[in-house]
């Protein structure tokens, strides 16, 4: 993985989408298909430092987008306040998110990140987005939203806060703006299994049940990860249930001639943290995107990626959103493969 000097992009995940990967941005890419063939499964492992440049270096990637990311949010929750909200009995958990997102890029981004802690007097600086922030830990009042939101709204991907009881995990508070397709307004409250009920196959095959009891098990100090994948039409950030009429006529767009172009893979790396005041687990879901024509310039990912869609099971393509234009994918990326074979694991060769 090459070398990186960070300069952020000016960019747009609306209207005339004003987006692209650099070269670095697409190397670096969490491709998430380890073999040429994909079902449903919970594949997590530990969240470990992986190789130097990756996706997987740090705990909290901060890439190109990061700036573009959060102006975007801010956006988003201009339009629509319900896309961040906890519980009452959750404020301590978003103490504990704040702290963790803080001594984490802090530590990791240093030439970014500035935290300064004496008791509970901190001094947080985030020069990407101009932020010097004086407060009292534990004390709403000294900042300028509740701990949860202040600091999501600095960090890309959505966040989702867990409490654990009763044997569950409940969906009590989150920063949801870059969702595919599910709202955290409708699923707020609701356990593990509940706001999974829309997921096909998985149930059957028990998957759900040992992901859960994995999850209960995670320990402070040790958190987990995992991809998850689906298709977007555009760079578009905001495909939730609230904005369908904003995105699903995307779908009617996409042709033989432009499907390189509209079509994006869209890969979030999910990880699992333990919080340790309020025993919650935090679930960040990081969004990342690549337009087809780039993706293919990894000739393994454009071969692997092929047989992936031709051969997905009808009812995971139809679940993702993308049975509509899997034809017209499947056709255009089939020029890239010869069928040979591929190497194992994800990266490119």
């Amino acid at each position: 993985m090459s070398q990186h000097v960070l300069q952020f992009k000016e960019e747009t995940f609306r209207d005339d989408f004003v987006y692209s990967n650099s070269a670095w941005a697409i190397e670096r890419f969490p491709f998430p298909f380890d073999k040429d063939s994909y079902m449903y499964a919970v594949n997590m492992e530990p969240h470990t430092m992986g190789r130097a440049g990756s996706v997987y270096e740090k705990s909290f990637d901060v890439d190109e987008h990061y700036v573009a990311e959060m102006r975007e949010r801010a956006l988003t929750l201009l339009e629509d306040p319900l896309r961040c909200q906890s519980l009452p009995h959750m404020t301590l958990a978003g103490w504990d998110l704040l702290e963790l997102i803080m001594s984490h890029k802090a530590r990791d981004y240093p030439e970014l990140f500035e935290l300064h802690r004496k008791g509970t007097q901190w001094h947080w600086i985030n020069k990407p987005l101009g932020i010097d922030q004086h407060f009292i830990f534990g004390d709403e009042a000294t900042l300028p939203y509740g701990p949860m939101e202040y600091i999501t709204r600095q960090s890309q991907g959505d966040w989702c806060i867990l409490d654990q009881r009763d044997g569950n995990l409940w969906m009590d508070a989150g920063m949801v703006t870059t969702q595919a397709d599910w709202s955290l307004d409708f699923d707020i409250g609701m356990n593990f299994f509940e706001w999974h009920a829309p997921v096909p196959m998985a149930h059957e095959l028990g998957i759900f049940q040992r992901a859960l009891k994995f999850l209960l098990a995670i320990p402070q100090g040790n958190p987990a990860r995992r991809l998850n994948w689906t298709m977007t039409v555009n760079p578009r950030h905001d495909t939730s249930p609230e904005n369908y009429p904003k995105w699903g006529p995307d779908r009617t767009t996409v042709t033989a001639e432009n499907v390189a172009e509209k079509m994006y893979l869209r890969v979030e790396l999910q990880s699992f943290w333990r919080l340790p005041r309020s025993n919650a687990l935090v679930f960040p879901i990081r969004c990342y995107l690549i337009q087809l024509q780039d993706l293919v310039s990894q000739p393994k990912w454009a071969k692997r990626f092929h047989r992936v869609l031709r051969d997905l099971p009808t009812e995971l393509a139809e679940y993702k959103g993308f049975e509509r234009n899997r034809a017209l994918m499947v056709r255009w990326l089939s020029q890239f493969d010869d069928g040979g074979p591929t190497s194992a694991g994800v990266w490119a060769d």
